[in-house]
């Protein structure tokens, strides 16, 4: 499945232009979901929340995999709400799916030109 993208957005952090399209359709989120199912974890939100060093570390594996899952842990609805949005915020990334204590973020991998 190919997913269209339509917005250019800068990372400040390490100048590079990302290609992303906002607001995935159910379909691209349910292709998405399918093939994020059988990967673990990656990165592991803990006590101290979401600092530098754990914002920088999901920005290096979606630059690697593009498709990763976060652990959020000791943290009710609302805050794992919170820190998803500021994810999405801070590493133009998009959240495809969320259960329980898990995230699934999206962010496709740029090719320099």
């Amino acid at each position: 499945m190919e997913i269209s993208y339509s917005t250019i957005v800068l990372d400040e952090h390490t100048n590079q232009v990302f290609t992303m399209k906002k607001n995935l359709s159910n379909v691209e989120k349910k292709a998405l979901r399918a093939k994020v199912h059988p990967l673990k974890p990656s990165v592991m939100i803990g006590q101290h929340g979401l600092t530098e060093a754990v914002l920088a570390e999901i920005d290096t594996v979606l630059n690697a995999r593009e498709l990763i899952k976060v652990r959020i842990r000791g943290a009710d609805k609302n805050k794992r709400a919170e820190l998803c949005a500021q994810m999405e915020k801070q590493l133009n990334a998009e959240v495809v799916d969320q259960i329980g204590f898990i995230t699934v973020l999206y962010r496709p991998i740029t090719t320099d030109s």
